[in-house]
């Protein structure tokens, strides 16, 4: 693979602080053209820093940055983009009230002779852009009537769009592009970046996964504290070495899982449910007769490709789902459980980690002890008043529990990385004592630290006799980490596979409707 010397991007003595956080410490970084560079380490290593800095995002730091051998001081995104950069970030950059075509050409929209927006040309080359990464969706369709998933393919067509990715393509960075993709929408990304890498296009490409990483990325660099740890063939590394490049230290198995023993009585029985909308919901998949159990102690997983229904259950369950009625029965404990909110759920024992936790999961701009605080304040109370004491006590208790990497509970939690801010949305459910906690991708944007830990969490809340049901796109945690998984489709159960019978193929049969699935 190419060194410095032949690179065509090289990042040098890249330095950036945060206040008294050293975000970046004289961080190095090369790659050729054609490259596929797996950047990886845990959350708050200054993996997202060093790319916004590349992207133009960042613009006071120290270092230097060289494009196709020629210095480059960006004064902001277009000056990177004009140099032939473009970055998907982790976090979606849409606009819910616009269309699908109207956020791929935002900035950028095509003019008739009169000037106007030509929205008959924007939607056929927006058709023809997601068509190209294998997507079928609607471009008159609102961004925010789309499920994560789907928004994030908007997102990564729009960054293929870009200028800077016309005949002089350069570099693409993509920071976490698969956190909310099913199995089948991944396929169609990465023959996508194959394509890109064949038009000799560098690819910066920032995940979790390892298993995404051992196939398509040439070499991995890991950074550790703000640093370059250590570069590595990630076909010939184990594991084992990236993690310890990772944390400093040798690391214990990954998911840790308790060998299957004597569960409880049925926590939650599920019979028959489905949702009757009282009016159409363009992208959702409401259950259409659910039958399920999960035991006391009991770890079972959601299956499923993107639409088939895993966050809907989950929605229901919690009782945040829009409007629509509900037939069927759920027990919880034994006794009718009639989900009809949020608060009523909080006060029957069940806990809801949503996947978007910026969206449906925080308060961006209150701090994190508030965030994590807020579900539990009956609980801190005494005569209606919350004793702040026990507010501070508890919330400190919490940080150190999930090792949530903030200076203090007060900062604002939007200032936190991805995945410390999904740990403080694990956090507040935590802390507010459920017997039902209902997961919805709960590790996405976690660093592989950071996940072995939420993993070892969950063996010891099931064996305190909370029962979890855990919704992911990511098959190998779900085998790892799950006594049961339950498969869906369109809304209903495909198949539910106890943990010696599940496999990848057995799931993906299911979940795709094949003869094996159906056989389950």
């Amino acid at each position: 693979m190419p060194d410095s010397a032949g690179a065509l991007v090289t990042m040098s003595g890249i330095t950036k602080r945060f206040g008294g956080v050293l975000a970046c410490d004289d961080a190095e970084l090369s790659v050729g053209a054609g490259e596929v560079r797996a950047l990886l380490g845990e959350n708050g290593a200054g993996k997202s820093t060093l790319m916004n800095v590349l992207a133009g995002v960042i613009t006071d730091h120290e270092g230097t940055i060289t494009v196709a051998g020629r210095p480059c001081r960006f004064r902001g995104p277009a000056d990177a983009q004009a140099a032939g950069i473009a970055m998907i970030h982790q976090e979606l950059d849409l606009v819910p009230g616009l269309s699908v075509a109207e956020n791929i050409f935002l900035g950028r929209e095509p003019r008739t002779r009169l000037r106007t927006v030509d929205t008959r040309r924007m939607a056929a080359a927006a058709r023809a852009q997601l068509a190209e990464l294998g997507v079928e969706l609607d471009p008159n369709r609102s961004v925010g009537s789309l499920r994560v998933g789907e928004q994030q393919l908007v997102e990564i067509a729009k960054a293929l769009l870009s200028n800077a990715l016309s005949t002089d393509a350069r570099v693409l960075v993509m920071d976490e592009p698969t956190a909310a993709l099913a199995d089948a929408e991944v396929r169609l990304l990465f023959a996508t970046i194959a394509r890109l890498r064949e038009r000799g296009v560098a690819i910066i490409y920032i995940s979790h996964r390892m298993e995404e990483i051992e196939e398509i990325a040439d070499r991995a660099t890991v950074m550790r504290n703000g640093r370059v740890a250590g570069t590595v063939d990630p076909r010939t590394a184990t594991r084992r070495e990236v993690i310890e490049l990772m944390v400093g230290r040798a690391e214990d198995e990954q998911f840790g899982h308790v060998p299957d023993a004597d569960r409880g009585r049925v926590l939650l029985e599920v019979r028959g449910l489905a949702v009757h909308p009282s009016g159409h919901r363009p992208g959702r998949t409401d259950p259409a007769g659910i039958d399920l159990t999960v035991d006391e102690g009991e770890i079972v997983g959601l299956a499923g490709l993107m639409g088939a229904g895993r966050t809907e259950l989950l929605e229901t369950l919690y009782g945040a789902a829009p409007a629509g009625r509900i037939t069927g029965s759920v027990r919880l404990g034994g006794r009718p459980y009639a989900p009809s909110g949020p608060r009523a759920a909080l006060a029957r024992g069940v806990g809801l980690v949503p996947e978007d936790r910026r969206g449906s999961g925080l308060q961006l701009d209150h701090s994190v002890g508030h965030n994590i605080a807020l579900t539990a304040l009956r609980s801190l109370c005494t005569a209606g008043v919350v004793r702040a004491r026990r507010e501070r006590r508890s919330v400190r208790e919490q940080i150190a529990a999930l090792a949530i990497r903030t200076t203090s509970a007060a900062v604002p939690v939007g200032t936190l990385s991805g995945g410390n801010q999904q740990k403080v949305v694990f956090a507040r459910q935590l802390l507010a004592r459920p017997r039902l906690l209902l997961l919805d991708e709960p590790t996405r944007g976690i660093d592989i630290g950071a996940k072995a830990e939420l993993y070892r969490l969950l063996q010891r809340l099931a064996g305190e006799g909370i029962g979890i049901l855990f919704a992911s796109s990511e098959l190998p945690e779900l085998l790892g980490v799950c006594d049961r998984i339950v498969v869906l489709r369109r809304g209903r159960v495909a198949a539910d596979l106890p943990r010696h019978r599940a496999d990848q193929a057995a799931v993906l049969a299911a979940a795709m409707g094949s003869a094996r699935g159906d056989q389950e």
